[in-house]
């Protein structure tokens, strides 16, 4: 492998990288700001890498070392400091944009809020081109005191629906309805209805049934529980109910599922085909399972990844990374991989499935776990020996978990950072020849802090996890107001305080989400495999 280290002369400016973005050849646009810098505005294609986890993450999202990687910051360094990471692990086409995210702003081009940009935009134009029916949450509510027939489904995770979802709804997250409708619905005549959130997940989970063309009225129910929240109505909180059985594939489910797939122009490759994609050195192919998560617990086929299919659709760029990349679908029925390749690929992957799904007899690549293997391993402190190493060695206490962890408990007296800042925050606040302790949610983000301190020269690190410190009889703290919102830079408000009982910021939202389409540019929207996504623009 090529180690020859990155020039940081190679920046690329925002013209040219937004014509790199549409010339066919493979690339990865990773925004190295926190999730809530990115939030507040980055361009369309950019792919969320934190910093603070860019070791932690980037081996999956970027698996080959010669694919091209433009790095988007805040123009405060964080890319620079990064390509040199890059170039240690053996990137060898690293360019930072110039100016970072502001400078793609000063070009006039659009720095996009929220998250999951494509796929939500998509849900928009899918309602547009397919003319998805929808009910509104105060419909919805009258029919359900009159006591009519319906099947309500929510089309998101099992760990959103319990959080909150609405009333009488059953969790069957979109990746899973192609398989798990028919045991919901007992006749061709009640009306089914989706729901999500907000918009997407509604509409895409609606227009996933309508495409395969099961019998009854499908409906999305108009956004979500933030629209039903929004009526004034009670949301119910805590719900168990999940469809754990399906009946066994049925030959007409694998026919529609296949019909859908080549309507949309998915490959259905043999395991040569396949494995001819897998051996191409010059192209980036992910394979990835889409079944639930405890399928894939049981056993799945060796290197692949696993992404439940309702949210790969939902959150594509937290899963792939390099644009115009391909993409291969697994499953152990032919009805899910099937149905969520077709979306994929309107969602403008080049998408196939394989003969056997998850038993191919296919010779994967091992698939990085993270990018940790040069950083030095970091002791850990646990419960036990707290209470002494504490008292003797008197360390600096440095939060590193997300700031509104550290806003509800975090060891008295422990500075709050993040990675950007890490470094300034500690000489702060400490001195070299102080020890450090860190407190961090796992190793992995702990060790990257510590590799950047010990860099910086600090020689003494260590971590610890919160629940020791509690453990240990140590003392914590609340501060509810720090660090201060402009500070948290790893949490956007407005995506979160939607759920948090926030009418406010649903209904932001909700306006931001319905706007996306007008926000957009041409070569943006072209991406997406629709009938007439052009009118919808």
């Amino acid at each position: 492998m090529d180690r020859t280290p990155v020039n940081l002369s190679r920046s690329v400016s925002a013209p040219v990288l937004r014509q790199w973005l549409s010339d066919g050849g493979e690339i990865a646009l990773l925004d190295l700001r926190e999730a809530g810098q990115f939030g507040e505005g980055h361009p369309f294609f950019a792919v969320p890498l934190p910093f603070s986890r860019l070791e932690l993450d980037l081996g999956q999202l970027v698996p080959r070392r010669d694919t091209r990687v433009a790095l988007v910051d805040a123009a405060d360094g964080v890319a620079e400091r990064a390509a040199t990471r890059l170039a240690s692990l053996g990137y060898t086409q690293v360019f930072i944009l110039e100016g970072g995210a502001p400078g793609w702003a000063a070009a006039g081009y659009v720095l996009f809020q929220g998250v999951n940009l494509p796929s939500k935009t998509f849900g928009e134009l899918v309602e547009h081109a397919y003319a998805t029916p929808h009910l509104s949450a105060q419909d919805l509510y009258t029919r359900q005191q009159a006591g009519e027939a319906l099947v309500l489904l929510d089309g998101r995770t099992f760990e959103e629906h319990r959080k909150m979802t609405i009333p009488g709804a059953v969790s069957v997250p979109n990746g899973e309805l192609a398989l798990h409708w028919r045991a919901l619905v007992t006749d061709a005549t009640t009306p089914v209805v989706i729901h999500c959130a907000g918009r997407t997940r509604s509409i895409i989970g609606a227009q996933i049934l309508r495409s395969l063309g099961i019998p009854n009225p499908v409906i999305a129910l108009e956004n979500g529980t933030q629209g039903w929240a929004l009526q004034g109505l009670k949301l119910e909180h805590g719900s168990l109910r999940r469809s754990t059985k399906a009946f066994p594939a049925q030959a007409q489910d694998r026919a529609a599922a296949a019909r859908e797939a080549e309507a949309a122009g998915v490959l259905q490759l043999s395991v040569m085909q396949a494995q001819a994609w897998l051996d191409d050195g010059q192209r980036t192919t992910y394979v990835l399972d889409v079944r639930s998560a405890e399928e894939f617990a049981l056993g799945s086929l060796a290197g692949a990844r696993h992404a439940p299919g309702g949210q790969l659709l939902q959150a594509t760029d937290q899963t792939i990374a390099v644009r115009n990349s391909r993409v291969i679908l697994l499953d152990d029925e032919a009805v899910r991989a099937p149905v969520v390749a077709a979306w994929l690929r309107r969602l403008g992957f080049e998408t196939a499935v394989v003969e056997g799904g998850v038993r191919a007899g296919l010779n994967l690549p091992a698939q990085p776990s993270s990018a940790l293997g040069p950083l030095a391993p970091l002791p850990e402190v646990n419960h036990g020996q707290l209470p002494a190493w504490v008292a003797r060695q008197a360390p600096l206490l440095v939060d590193v978990q997300p700031s509104m962890a550290y806003r509800k408990q975090h060891a008295r007296g422990a500075l709050w950072t993040v990675r950007p800042r890490l470094v300034a925050d500690v000489r702060e606040r400490g001195r070299p020849d102080q020890p450090v302790l860190l407190f961090a949610a796992d190793a992995g983000v702990a060790r990257i802090a510590a590799a950047d301190l010990v860099e910086a020269g600090w020689r003494d690190v260590r971590w610890t996890r919160l629940d020791d410190w509690i453990a240990a009889g140590l003392r914590v703290e609340a501060t509810p107001g720090l660090p201060a919102d402009g500070d948290a830079i790893d949490y956007l408000f407005f995506v979160h305080d939607r759920h948090e009982g926030n009418l406010d910021a649903a209904r932001q939202y909700l306006a931001w989400e319905t706007g996306l389409i007008a926000q957009c540019e041409p070569d943006e929207l072209a991406v997406f495999r629709l009938p007439e996504v052009k009118q919808a623009h």
